[in-house]
Formats: structure tokens, sequence, C-alpha cells
């Protein structure tokens, strides 16, 4: 399994992240979005933070274990496009 650390950009700047110092051990990078999305999900509905006004504004920028940017993943992600929610065949 690989290990991944998922990075909070709450704001703009090199201030503006809050670094992962554990990070996740995933056994696929094909899980890593998905697991990204749970943990957006979660903070959201449970933690409320002075520094963050607005979750909806951040993203995980995901790095590997040497430090190599994998994927960013915005927590406006968790919202399903409004195509995605029509019926199949309304298009």
């Amino acid at each position: 399994m690989a290990r991944y650390f998922f990075n909070i950009r709450h704001k703009p700047g090199p201030d503006g992240v809050a670094d992962d110092i554990d990070g996740d051990e995933i056994a696929d990078i094909g899980q890593v979005r998905e697991h990204a999305l749970g943990v957006a999900r979660d903070l959201i509905a449970r933690t409320r933070l002075d520094s963050i006004a607005n979750w909806f504004d951040c993203a995980f920028e995901i790095t590997d274990e040497q430090g190599h940017p994998v994927m960013t993943v915005p927590f406006t992600d968790i919202v399903p496009d409004e195509k995605d929610d029509a019926p199949v065949g309304a298009e």
C-alpha cells in the first residue's frame, strides 16, 4: 500500500495549506479520489474551524510519499452535477 497525504488548501498563498503530516495508506491510486471525497463529506458535516469559513472553498492537494502532487480534489466535488441527477435519457 502507498501512503498519500491529504493537505487541505483553505485559502490562497503559502499560509493557506493545512499539511497532513500522517497521511493515509491506500491500496490503489483509483481509490484516492473516493477517499478524499469521503473525508471532505465528513469534515463538512462534523467539523467547525475558525480558520475555515466555508468548507466548499477548500480543496485537497494530495501528494505521495515523495511529496509529488497526485491530484487536487475540490470539496465542491461532493455535490453531484445537475446532469448527473437527470434521469437516463433525459438529456
